[in-house]
């Protein structure tokens, strides 16, 4: 069956249809990991987003339950250059035309996307319209004009938790995975649980629950809207600041508890959690051209010096010339000089832009929840 990718500057594609069919509108915009699509799929921070992948082959190792970052994908629609239909690996339980069916979502493939994605970084990011209906392509450009984007909208109320819980209770979920070790007595174990955290769900991915857990926290999730004083009746030792969709503009709600927070409890922020965390220092943020997605952005620390490969999936960056001076830039983007961290220099407060759980590196970034832990345990020591 025919798809149609039709972008609101009037460019487009043809390809063929495969998984769920009907009409999606949402931010066009690539991610350039070379594996990783069911992550890439089930993240809440591409909620309003069509995703294409800038790796050729797309499908080959299948789909699983254990891979998940959320309980379903979140994008509008899924643009590919080819499908594997004959997914293999042992983990493998569905194939990616399969999962996408379950979830009515739209793929497309037979897609130049070398093509699209060199469109995308001179035009920059815009909305686009994936149908498999029969229109024109004049009719399809026109249904991407007239949808929405990302730019004002407020995502975050849409993927959060509707209620407080606590992440694995019983330890079920957080023990390291070793093929190695098995099933046996020699599993890895987690440590015991050091500091109790609050952490905010904007759109948070579980791996960052499961390294939270694994780096000593007990944690306890609750919904983006949560207010401070909520907050600080759970009497936590520190407080999380998730990924997540959309706008960081366009949620006051959450720049006012940060806001209010600072100075009651250590804080550490990640992606979306950093970006509010620049509005609640009284900074601002602005629209990046075509964005950070992908597993391979250079990253420099300007206090050691040493450059980490990361993963990242944003569209807006802090504007370094809004942060007031108690603030400091402790990283940046190597490609485009945007900023990738923040430190407070007076309180416990800092946050990357990029995602230290995600394991491009592959460890390149997860020390940052240890940083966490020993800020909490110097704001407990009195240090």
């Amino acid at each position: 069956m025919r798809a149609l990718l039709a972008l609101e500057d009037g460019k487009y594609f043809e390809g063929e249809s495969f998984a769920a069919t009907g009409i999606r509108v949402g931010e066009i915009c690539f991610n350039t990991a070379m594996t990783g699509y069911q992550e890439v799929l089930t993240d809440p921070s591409y909620r309003g987003q069509i995703v294409a992948m800038t790796y050729p082959l797309i499908g080959n190792y299948g789909t699983n339950s254990l891979d998940q970052e959320s309980r379903s994908p979140h994008v509008r629609g899924f643009v590919i250059e080819e499908l594997s239909e004959a997914p293999s690996n042992w983990r493998s339980e569905m194939s990616l035309d399969e999962y996408l069916r379950k979830w009515d979502i739209p793929g497309v493939q037979g897609i130049d996307t070398r093509a699209l994605t060199r469109h995308l970084r001179t035009r920059g990011a815009m909305k686009a319209c994936l149908t498999t209906e029969k229109m024109s392509t004049e009719q399809a450009v026109q249904r991407a004009v007239d949808g929405e984007g990302v730019i004002g909208m407020d995502y975050v109320r849409e993927v959060s938790t509707p209620e407080i819980y606590q992440w694995d209770p019983d330890d079920k979920l957080s023990q390291p995975w070793s093929i190695a070790n098995g099933n046996g007595d020699n599993k890895p174990k987690l440590p015991p649980i050091r500091f109790r955290v609050v952490a905010y769900d904007y759109g948070i991915k579980q791996n960052i629950l499961r390294l939270l857990r694994q780096k000593g926290f007990g944690v306890t999730v609750v919904p983006a809207p949560t207010t401070a004083e909520q907050t600080l009746a759970l009497n936590p030792d520190g407080v999380f600041l998730s990924n997540g969709p959309g706008d960081p503009s366009a949620l006051p709600y959450a720049h006012k508890t940060v806001a209010d927070l600072m100075g009651k409890k250590p804080i550490f922020g990640i992606c979306l959690g950093h970006q509010i965390l620049g509005f609640a220092f009284g900074g601002s943020t602005f629209k990046l051209k075509f964005g950070h997605r992908g597993a391979n952005q250079p990253v420099k620390d300007l206090h050691t010096g040493k450059v980490a490969i990361t993963a990242q999936n944003h569209g807006f960056a802090v504007d370094p010339e809004s942060l007031p001076k108690n603030v400091e830039v402790s990283h940046i983007n190597l490609n485009d000089n945007t900023v990738e961290g923040m430190r407070h220099k007076e309180l416990p407060i800092f946050s990357v832009q990029y995602h230290p759980e995600a394991a491009p590196g592959p460890h390149d970034a997860s020390y940052f929840f240890s940083q966490f832990a020993d800020l909490i345990d110097g704001k407990k020591s009195g240090k």
